[in-house]
């Protein structure tokens, strides 16, 4: 009885999702392809049309997991030499995926894009920023990201840079600088959505104080549930419901499982990164050897965080983010083509279609427009911010 039970909620989540639209929030397969020696920076070298079982995302699986509008990320490492460069890069991977596969992705630039790409059976396919190390402490690369089409940007990732803190390392600024603050108010203006994921508590509140659109969290779970400290806390997910913002589940397994967690917890530094940079595998393999295999995460676990974080934020707030990046992955989402699994729990969990249509685009989508309505109407009356950080924090 369970397993008809399972193969109906299934098979109902895959007839809902060929008529609602499935965003996800996040994916790293631009990383991947900048570093593919075979792909040399080229989305047609790497074949996006196979399967490429050694990772988790290509175009026959995004297809099988029904997703309707992809945001993919350039990611650069905070330390990486001339981010600003890399960063360029990566956005030229992801330009390239529609112009490489025209008839499977739109290049996208609006919210309302991703009702279009639903209707012409393609995927949209979204540009965002992953860490503003790019910027070289400049306010100018946000507006040529803009022109080329970043539509989403995470201020920064597992390090803290010279104005933003990140959750992942020592704070130096007691959150965000005034530099910070010029960049925030900056992608108001420009109408690009502002990406709290990796960033400190006090940046999240600060944000959420000056931010004159709603503010996004791509992927974050909750830290009552899993206390890693890339989870957004219960103080933060208290405010989320008065910005109208949204924080989007995410399926890394050391932000779902506790368990998980607490074994990876002595291959980590305090702040949660990995502490074996460069032998981190054989590390892992000498912990699993003395401890056992990492448990795994669950669908099962990943629906307590969301459903916490609904009750916290209300059904309104919450969104998926996956974070697919080729690496580990919780049991039943192994790779993109498991995205109706995530909805077949929800429903089997009593999840009603108007609520599976929300988490799945719906909230998303609101928080878009909002983020684009605000934007046209500052850039009426806004001139452009310009200038580096020690013109703003005097260093």
């Amino acid at each position: 009885m369970a397993i008809n039970e399972a193969g109906r909620a299934l098979e109902h989540a895959r007839h809902l999702l060929q008529s609602i639209p499935l965003v996800d929030g996040h994916n790293d397969l631009p990383w991947v392809i900048h570093s593919s020696p075979m792909a040399q920076k080229s989305v047609k070298k790497y074949d996006l049309a196979r399967l490429h079982p050694e990772s988790d995302t290509d175009l026959p699986r995004l297809k099988e997991g029904m997703v309707s509008a992809q945001f993919w990320a350039a990611f650069v490492p905070t330390l990486m030499p001339q981010p600003g460069r890399m960063t360029l890069e990566l956005i030229d991977i992801i330009r390239q995926l529609p112009e490489t596969y025209p008839d499977d992705f739109m290049f996208a630039l609006e919210a309302n894009d991703i009702a279009r790409a639903k209707r012409r059976g393609k995927i949209a396919s979204f540009m965002t920023v992953e860490g503003g190390v790019g910027l070289e402490n400049s306010l100018s690369p946000l507006r040529v990201w803009q022109a080329a089409g970043v539509r989403l940007m995470t201020l920064c990732h597992n390090e803290t840079l010279d104005w933003v803190d990140s959750a992942t390392d020592a704070p130096r600024h007691g959150g965000l600088t005034k530099f910070g603050e010029a960049v925030v108010l900056e992608l108001n203006r420009l109408g690009i959505i502002v990406d709290l994921a990796h960033t400190s508590p006090k940046v999240m509140h600060k944000v959420l104080d000056i931010s004159r659109a709603p503010v996004l969290f791509s992927h974050n779970n909750a830290f009552s549930l899993c206390d890693h400290p890339r989870n957004a806390p219960d103080d933060v997910l208290d405010r989320v419901r008065s910005r109208k913002s949204i924080i989007m589940a995410t399926f890394i397994p050391d932000f779902i499982s506790q368990k998980s967690r607490d074994w990876s917890r002595p291959l980590r530094d305090n702040f949660g990164k990995a502490s074996f940079m460069h032998n981190h595998d054989e590390a892992i393999a000498a912990h699993a050897a003395k401890n056992g295999p990492q448990p795994k995460a669950t669908i099962t676990e990943l629906c307590h965080h969301i459903e916490y974080m609904v009750g916290r934020t209300g059904l309104n707030h919450i969104a998926i983010g996956s974070d697919y990046y080729g690496g580990a992955t919780p049991e039943g989402l192994e790779d993109v083509s498991k995205f109706p699994n995530l909805i077949a729990a929800l429903i089997e969990r009593g999840w009603s279609d108007e609520a599976i249509e929300k988490i799945a685009s719906g909230n998303f989508i609101r928080l878009f427009k909002a983020v684009e309505r605000t934007g046209k109407a500052l850039s009426k009356v806004e001139p452009p911010r310009t200038g580096r950080v020690e013109d703003y924090d005097g260093r």
